[in-house]
Order: C-alpha cells, then sequence, then structure tokens
C-alpha cells in the first residue's frame, strides 16, 4: 500500500461542470435519500483507517476521586443498575464510547452495598487494579474479586455484585457495547432487586472445576464460546509473567521482545480468545525496556497495573501511573517505555477484526 498517495493527491476525473441541470440531478438524489460514491469516497473509502476515536489518556488520580464522589451522592439501585461511568472518547461524542467497537467504564460500589442482577448480550468483563471485599454472582455463582483479579460475565449471564466489606470499591468494565450497538443487537433483561447467592467463598465453582492446569472435566467435552472460567487470578498471571522474564535471563525464547513479557487469557475449551468480541492480555515490561512502534487495525484500551512508565501515541509522549489509562485507535502508532518494572492489562476488539478477516499490524520499519 503505497501511503504517499491520497484522495486528494489524485486528478479528481468525476468532477462535471455546475450547471443547472447538475444541480437539479443532486437535487433528484436528495429528494430520494440518495448520495453518489463520488462525491464521498475519501470517507467510505480511506486510503488507511481513519478513526473518528482519538488517542487519550485518562489519569487514575482523576478517575477515582470523581468516583468516589458518585458514591457519595448517586445511590446504586434498580433503573441505573449501575454506578459505571463510562470513559468517553474526546472524538466520539457524545456517546460514552472509548473506541468505534469497546466500552470502558470506572465503576464503585461503596460499604455493603448491592448492585442488582441483570444480564444483556453485550459481553463485559471486569479488571481490579486494587481493592477486594466485592463477589460478582455470575450465573448464581458468587466470584471473588482481588487486585489483579480479571472476571468475566459472557453475554446473556445475569450477574450482580455485592461489597461484603465496610470499605468501598472501585475496578474498570470493559464492554462490546458499541459494537453491539451498532449491528442491533442488544437485548437487556431485568433480574432479581438483590443477587442469587450472597456467599463468600475464596473460589468460585467455575474455578474450581476449571482452573487445574492442563486438565479438563470430562463432564465439559462440548466447546464454549466463552471462557467458562470467571476469574483469572493475579498469583497465576504475574508467575506466568516472572517465568517468562526468568527464562529470557537463561537465554531461552519466552518473551515477545526482550525485556517483554505477555500473557494472553484465553477460553480453556477452544485455546481462543476468553469472549467472542473481546481479547485480554496483560504486558510487563523490565525498566529500561522499550516496545517497537506497532499500529493495528481495530483499538486497544490500555490501564496501567503497577510501575511508572510512558506510551508514545500518535508521536506524542505521555507519562503514566497506576491506575491511568489510554486508548489507542484503529491504526494509530504507539509504542511502550518502561521507567520501572511497568505492568499493563490490555483488551481489545482483535477477535472482531480477526474473524472477519480485517487484521493489519504493521510495525515500524516494515513496508
Amino acid at each position: 500500500m503505497n501511503e504517499a498517495v491520497t484522495h486528494e493527491s489524485v486528478n479528481h476525473a468525476m468532477q462535471p461542470e455546475d450547471t443547472p441541470e447538475l444541480r437539479a440531478l443532486y437535487k433528484g438524489f436528495a429528494d430520494n435519500h440518495l448520495i453518489p460514491l463520488w462525491t464521498q469516497l475519501g470517507d467510505l473509502m480511506p486510503v488507511h483507517p481513519k478513526s473518528k476515536a482519538v488517542p487519550f489518556v485518562w489519569k487514575w488520580a482523576d478517575l477515582l476521586p470523581l468516583a468516589e464522589k458518585s458514591g457519595e451522592l448517586v445511590p446504586v439501585g434498580r433503573g441505573g443498575e449501575r454506578r459505571a461511568i463510562g470513559l468517553a472518547n474526546p472524538g466520539l461524542a457524545p456517546n460514552a464510547y472509548i473506541s468505534p467497537t469497546l466500552w470502558a467504564a470506572i465503576q464503585y460500589l461503596g460499604p455493603r452495598e448491592t448492585a442488582p442482577e441483570h444480564r444483556h448480550s453485550q459481553n463485559a468483563f471486569r479488571f481490579v487494579v486494587e481493592g477486594e471485599g466485592v463477589w460478582t454472582v455470575v450465573n448464581g455463582d458468587p466470584v471473588r474479586m482481588s487486585r489483579g483479579d480479571l472476571l468475566l460475565t459472557p453475554g446473556w449471564n445475569f450477574h450482580g455484585h455485592h461489597n461484603d466489606r465496610d470499605a468501598p470499591m472501585a475496578w474498570i468494565d470493559g464492554l462490546d457495547i458499541p459494537f453491539s450497538q451498532q449491528m442491533d443487537v442488544g437485548f437487556f433483561e431485568f433480574g432479581s432487586d438483590r443477587v442469587t447467592d450472597y456467599a463468600t467463598p475464596n473460589f468460585s465453582r467455575g474455578e474450581r472445576l476449571w482452573c487445574n492446569p492442563g486438565l479438563r472435566p470430562l463432564s465439559q467435552l462440548q466447546d464454549a464460546v466463552s471462557s467458562p472460567i470467571g476469574a483469572y487470578r493475579w498469583e497465576y498471571t504475574d508467575r506466568a509473567l516472572t517465568e517468562q522474564l526468568l527464562l529470557e535471563d537463561e537465554g531461552q525464547p519466552a518473551t515477545v521482545g526482550q525485556g517483554h513479557a505477555a500473557i494472553r487469557y484465553v477460553n480453556p475449551t477452544t485455546g481462543g480468545d476468553v469472549m467472542p468480541t473481546i481479547r485480554c492480555e496483560f504486558h510487563r515490561l523490565r525498566d529500561g525496556t522499550e516496545t517497537p512502534s506497532r499500529q493495528d487495525v481495530g483499538s486497544s484500551v490500555f490501564q496501567v497495573f503497577s510501575g511508572k512508565g510512558a506510551v508514545v501515541l500518535g508521536g506524542k509522549t505521555y507519562q503514566l501511573e497506576k491506575g491511568d489509562m489510554f486508548v489507542v485507535p484503529s491504526w494509530i502508532p504507539f509504542s511502550l517505555q518502561a521507567e520501572t518494572q511497568f505492568d499493563l492489562f490490555a483488551f481489545s476488539d482483535a477477535p472482531i477484526m480477526e474473524r472477519l478477516h480485517f487484521s493489519r499490524t504493521r510495525m515500524k520499519g516494515q513496508d
């Protein structure tokens, strides 16, 4: 693809002389709700992706106090359902979309509060950057939420949350709401005003059945569209990343790049992504590591879990620390820089792009 050639640089042969007849033709188009291709080719078929979404960074130091204030002023309960505050990409106003396909929010639950049960077609997850004390109940299975855990709520599963402690808790939500809304596939159903099980087990039933490395229960041999694991625990994520870097020290090919360990959360029934529309990953960079600049079709969202560093996003450098979030719109170049050990959770719409064969990646230096 020759990106030196643009729609603007090509001689536009289909520019007829402005005449009364031409104006009448265009009025006929408008009266019949028609728009000719030759007037909008650059918008409909750009030379490369040009997302309306813009690169943007949200600072945890700003997000958390606003969530805390909403906890003081806004009750949680039936109707609004969740005290969740969407991260609205400035390029996609007035919608609270972080990208054209993804939705992200900070959710806040106060001491001893319960968020009622409901279900929806949209796929959802939660990631905990700090705190504990909340259980999310998914189809009647109570799942503990703790720092570093990834919690899944695949589409059309009843779910609610309850805080068992005397302290509040905040986390991030990620969903495919914009994609679902654009495709007109959304359904929603109210469930119990409370949650169906207030138990507080250390491990959910799903974890007890599925989270035994390399082992699959014979009672569950049918592949599932989404992962049956309700929680991917931090202790296992941390161990996997640590071992990758130790193997790198031993000269083994275990990392995706020098000083860059990474894992993808997977559906154990298929080996694929945890949900059909959302990919979840975790990245760890040694201090001083800088990743190559890359561009991807589709959008990604990152949250800093720990450490300090920066992202070079669309040619601009943003300093980052714990909790900060940023979005990478389609085909925007980005790279990561680690000042200290730098841990980041990431999610993207890659399963959609790959399944529809729109996926494309370019690394710096590639033609």
